[in-house]
């Protein structure tokens, strides 16, 4: 079966295709072949109106709407141009969505408690798109176990990326700005996963205000300044550090309102050299997180696998290097372990796609915080 994953993430910079073989046999698992990646940018308006809904005191129910619509199209133009280029026919699509809205802890509404989680762009467009008679297409977004204690769903799932108990995985990104650190075992039970912290969203956030760019490419801004310790001392004191796993951040944690902060804390530092510290920031909050929550209660770690367009930021993972070493820990990369570091998460749900067409649940409980296996996703036919 040919699988297309496709995956928007939460800086909105545009979608990314993987095109996933899976192939099963009797008694064995499923194994998973990647025939190519692709990234599509997204039109400036559409990132700027995207940005622009996502945790809005107010919006348009009508925008909202039309943006549904219009994610849906985009998606399907994406997954079609790529299955095109490779002359692939495609059995089924797997579409995360793009996250406008996340809490993941129960708040009090109109009389009840809940926990939600929203993400936008319409299975039933892309259904309608690329299905022909006959064939079917899945959009599975983060729902069910998703919402349990804000924990990440699709990544853990890809856990055969390393089946050395003595790994870590950790993704950060460029373009999808929720890092994630997983340490990853052998046995289903061992697995946990959670966010680290801002990721790149700081830095793309101040790279962007104070330099008009959308990241720091390269990671050429960071390392022409010096990091401001003092920032960093006080950036890591807020609660969401010390929450023991699973926990997410998004921008709801790290967004607009922690880079005013953010910057407040900088002062009239050199802009370059806030650029620095907020790099240093996110490799200090992976190390920290590693050491505090993955090492001290499992310990034996000696490698930690980076993905993401994170990876292509050659001060970022520099600095990583640094906060890991006193740890014991080495850096790879995905690449080596033959999942390209952009298409981690389309090819996480392409997997969790095959997974749920077969009725067969695609979460794990350790690592999202669910109190049972649950199939994932919505089915929509064409």
């Amino acid at each position: 079966m040919i699988v297309a994953g496709v995956m928007s993430g939460t800086s909105a910079d545009g979608i990314n295709v993987a095109l996933v073989r899976i192939t099963e046999r009797e008694e064995e698992r499923p194994s998973h072949t990647i025939i190519d990646h692709a990234e599509y940018p997204f039109p400036a308006s559409v990132r700027l109106a995207i940005l622009k809904m996502m945790n809005a005191e107010s919006a348009r129910v009508a925008d909202l709407a039309r943006m549904n619509f219009l994610l849906g199209e985009l998606y399907a133009d994406a997954v079609a141009k790529t299955a095109r280029q490779h002359r692939v026919k495609l059995d089924l699509v797997g579409c995360h969505g793009q996250t406008l809205y996340h809490q993941g802890t129960a708040a009090p509404f109109l009389g009840r408690k809940l926990a939600v989680t929203w993400q936008t762009g319409e299975g039933a467009m892309l259904a309608a798109r690329l299905g022909s008679a006959g064939r079917f297409r899945l959009s599975p977004r983060r729902h069910g176990c998703r919402w349990q204690r804000r924990a990440p769903g699709p990544v853990p799932r890809l856990r055969a990326l390393s089946q050395s108990p003595h790994r870590t995985h950790c993704a950060k990104h460029r373009r999808n700005c929720e890092p994630h650190c997983h340490s990853t075992g052998c046995k289903p039970g061992q697995v946990i996963a959670f966010d680290t912290g801002p990721g790149n969203m700081v830095i793309d956030a101040v790279t962007e205000k104070l330099f008009g760019k959308r990241y720091d490419r390269d990671g050429v801004i960071a390392a022409s300044g010096r990091v401001l310790d003092h920032v960093i001392a006080q950036s890591m004191r807020i609660p969401f550090f010390r929450q023991k796993p699973p926990k997410t951040a998004g921008r709801e944690e790290f967004g607009r309102a922690y880079t005013k902060e953010f910057l407040r804390r900088c002062g009239r530092a050199h802009k370059r050299d806030i650029v620095t510290t907020a790099a240093a920031l996110t490799a200090r909050s992976i190390a920290d997180a590693v050491r505090r929550f993955v090492l001290r209660k499992h310990g034996g770690y000696q490698e930690l696998i980076v993905s993401g367009g994170g990876a292509h930021n050659p001060t970022l993972i520099a600095m990583l290097r640094n906060e890991l070493a006193p740890l014991g820990i080495a850096l790879r990369f995905s690449d080596e372990f033959g999942v390209p570091t952009e298409s981690k998460e389309a090819v996480a749900f392409a997997v969790l796609a095959y997974e749920t067409w077969h009725r067969r649940p695609s979460n794990v409980p350790s690592a999202t915080g669910a109190k049972r296996a649950a199939i994932l996703g919505k089915i929509s036919y064409a």
